[in-house]
């Protein structure tokens, strides 16, 4: 049965905004968990931590300037639009993201992944994918990219410590597209413009509503329609890891234990600094 999530919308001043999937029910979204759908044209977020799990971003192609990315591990990128950096923050890093031209707006994913309980205290690492590597896959009326994963025959070649996949879908009005899930995936369907249908269900930005195509035993197959004009999705699929999840907001661990010694970690400035 589909569940419809709600996404919130959450501001900071004129020059961020964004549709926010959060992980109150983190049973209900993992593996991920959260998601952001946003704008952003002035630096935002200090330089701040992560661990625990993985923060990735992905920039729609309509970006009008990309991401300058860094980190506490010396990793410097610039994102560019229809590009991704994915860090995972494993035992701990300080990590800092800004429009490469201030004012200019960067129209982005910014998504929380969780790591397996065995890779949550690893060493931290990055991957990027350039615009021109990210995979296209064309059905009549839909353009898929798959910016990590796989669809449609073809694979993404980043290799995340998550065994996900991201799907940026373009359709044009009237349009359809068969959604295959593998057994035991769950997708969740998040509207970037436009309303669209999954299985004869409606959702959009109108009513920011997010289905959640439930983890099903044997592979499923769900129809998606841009029944009201053209649509743009993104769609989520991962196995749900089924661990605890205990977070502080910029760590989350699946034990106390080690969420209490990354944040003392992090406090002795051994996640390094910016």
């Amino acid at each position: 049965m589909t569940t419809i999530a709600r996404m919130q919308r959450a501001n900071r001043g004129g020059h961020f905004r964004a549709y926010r999937l959060d992980g109150s029910d983190p049973a209900l979204i993992d593996p991920f968990l959260g998601i952001d759908h946003a704008w952003m044209s002035a630096p935002t977020f200090p330089p701040h931590p992560h661990a625990g799990f993985s923060a990735v971003t992905y920039l729609f192609l309509d970006s009008e300037t990309g991401i300058a990315n860094r980190d506490s591990q010396g990793n410097r990128k610039l994102i560019q639009p229809g590009g991704l950096h994915w860090t995972a923050a494993g035992r701990g890093v300080v990590h800092e993201e800004n429009p490469a031209v201030p004012g200019s707006t960067a129209h982005l994913l910014q998504i929380f992944v969780n790591l397996p309980r065995d890779r949550q205290d690893a060493a931290p690492f990055a991957l990027s994918l350039d615009p021109q590597e990210v995979p296209v896959v064309h059905r009549p009326g839909a353009r898929v990219r798959v910016p990590f994963g796989s669809f449609g025959g073809v694979r993404s070649p980043l290799a995340p410590p998550t065994e996900v996949t991201l799907l940026d879908i373009s359709l044009e009005a009237g349009a359809e597209l068969e959604l295959p899930l593998g057994a035991g995936q769950r997708a969740l369907i998040m509207p970037i413009f436009g309303s669209a249908e999954i299985n004869g269900q409606g959702f959009g930005l109108d009513d920011l509503g997010v289905p959640i195509l439930p983890a099903a035993t044997e592979a499923t197959t769900h129809k998606l329609v841009a029944a009201s004009g053209a649509a743009k999705v993104a769609v989520f699929i991962g196995e749900p890891l089924r661990q605890p999840v205990l977070s502080n907001g910029p760590m989350a661990f699946a034990s106390q234990e080690s969420l209490t010694a990354a944040s003392a970690a992090y406090h002795r400035d051994e996640f390094g600094w910016l």
